[in-house]
């Protein structure tokens, strides 16, 4: 596997919201070959606090997706300090003067590499969790007749009211840190505020049951309070507040019906997405419930639900965590992939 990753220069920008993004680059790397026709490639999106690396646990020698078989692209999202971020800008662009990103303007980037610097011509999977998961639905949108089909796991084509709420308030605890000062922090970062954003995170991350049985001691954890800990010690050393809540704010606005096109019309949006999809949920996400999957599978016309029990959470689908579920989805990805085009 590559431990390193490549750069593709946008240059300027324009984004959905209006606004420019200066000097906006991607990066990425890929595995495998591209073969003659341009179509035996696969997208995997980065999640949120996610980068190529972890990418790599979602494939391999002999798994449903291969690089002996796939050219794999793994591109990382706008604003998790690899891509274009409050951390690496342009000085126009950073820290708190970063313009509002959508999942579209993600999307749109990712197309122009593929086809201006990769030479793709047709991808025959999408394939994600949470965010990155968001973005396939995406990429049926705005793309439909470049995808063969889509894997959204732990994902939704829109943000729920629930899940909104949620992110108010891990942006809440960040931001109430008087070192944040408006974003404004230069070399006083909140860390107090990262630390808060950490934990209050990690407890949505797992579900009620995960805690109730002690599922924490499989991470090596004595306890709940040491699990927490460890999310707040790795918010607070491994991110940049600002980066954090420029990706949150990506995933607040993600809406497939936004946008001229369907004018807010959540349905429509939907039913236009004729390519095949599997929407895999886990019963216990309390990020991404499975209800909000089977209002979207009842209207997309090509969608199965597959719905997936585990008491990780949203977590269950973080590399390496449920070896059931591992397997699990690589029997969807295969699934997909051999179905005729």
């Amino acid at each position: 596997m590559k431990p390193n990753h490549e750069t593709f220069e946008l240059g300027d920008i324009q984004l959905a919201s209006g606004a420019s993004l200066r000097s906006a680059r991607l990066a990425y790397t890929t595995y495998g070959r591209l073969n003659e026709n341009g179509d035996n490639a696969v997208l995997l999106p980065t999640f949120y606090t996610g980068t190529h690396l972890r990418n790599e646990g979602y494939f391999g020698p002999g798994r449903a997706l291969d690089p002996s078989r796939h050219f794999i692209v793994s591109v990382n999202m706008f604003g998790n300090g690899l891509s274009t971020s409050p951390s690496n800008a342009v000085a126009s662009c950073r820290g708190a003067s970063f313009p509002e990103v959508r999942l579209s303007d993600n999307v749109a980037c990712q197309h122009r590499l593929l086809t201006e610097e990769l030479g793709v011509r047709r991808l025959r999977l999408v394939v994600g969790w949470s965010m990155a998961g968001c973005q396939a639905y995406s990429w049926a949108i705005q793309y439909p007749d470049m995808v063969d089909a889509i894997l959204p796991f732990c994902a939704s084509a829109r943000i729920s009211p629930h899940n909104w709420v949620f992110l108010e308030g891990v942006k809440a605890a960040l931001t109430a840190d008087a070192s944040w000062n408006g974003g404004e922090y230069h070399h006083n970062p909140p860390k107090e505020g990262l630390r808060a954003f950490g934990t209050v995170y990690a407890g949505w991350a797992y579900s009620q049951t995960f805690f109730r049985n002690g599922l924490y001691r499989e991470l090596g954890f004595s306890s709940p309070g040491e699990l927490l800990d460890e999310w707040a010690r790795e918010h607070a050393d491994d991110w940049d507040a600002n980066d954090l809540l420029a990706m949150l704010t990506s995933w607040q606005l993600a809406d497939i019906s936004d946008g001229a096109k369907f004018n807010g019309d959540f349905e429509k949006a939907l039913r236009s997405i004729s390519t095949r999809a599997i929407l895999l949920p886990c019963k216990q996400d309390l990020y991404f419930p499975p209800e909000d999957n089977e209002i979207e599978a009842r209207y997309m016309p090509n969608a199965e639900l597959r719905i997936y029990d585990s008491p990780w959470g949203h977590c269950v689908g973080s590399p390496g965590n449920e070896p059931e579920f591992e397997a699990f989805l690589d029997s969807c990805i295969g699934d997909l992939l051999k179905t005729p085009t």
